[in-house]
């Protein structure tokens, strides 16, 4: 299951990104934000929205889409990533889940 508490008890880490081709890429997760965090969830919704941010090399722009990450203790994950511009550090990508 997917939560914000999941990820953040992985902020900081490293994931394994595989673009498509080619050697997969070393993202950092830098950021886990719940969306809304005062108000309740309606009826149904399994849980409170959230988003991640990611930092990967400055030297290398993926397009949005869908990304196999795996992690040592998550495992492999597939999410959707969007590029939101670069840092000092990096390029950055957010995940966001409603």
């Amino acid at each position: 299951k997917l939560t914000s508490a999941a990820f953040d008890a992985h902020l900081g880490q490293s994931f394994r990104l595989y673009p498509g081709a080619g050697d997969p890429l070393l993202v950092e997760l830098i950021q886990v934000t719940p969306l809304d965090p005062g108000r309740r969830r309606p009826a149904g919704m399994r849980q409170q929205p959230f988003s991640l941010v990611f930092r990967g090399p400055q030297d290398v722009v993926l397009p949005q889409g869908t990304y196999r990450l795996e992690h040592e203790v998550m495992g492999v994950l597939e999410i959707f990533l969007v590029p939101i511009g670069p840092d000092v550090k990096g390029m950055r990508y957010e995940a966001v889940f409603n």
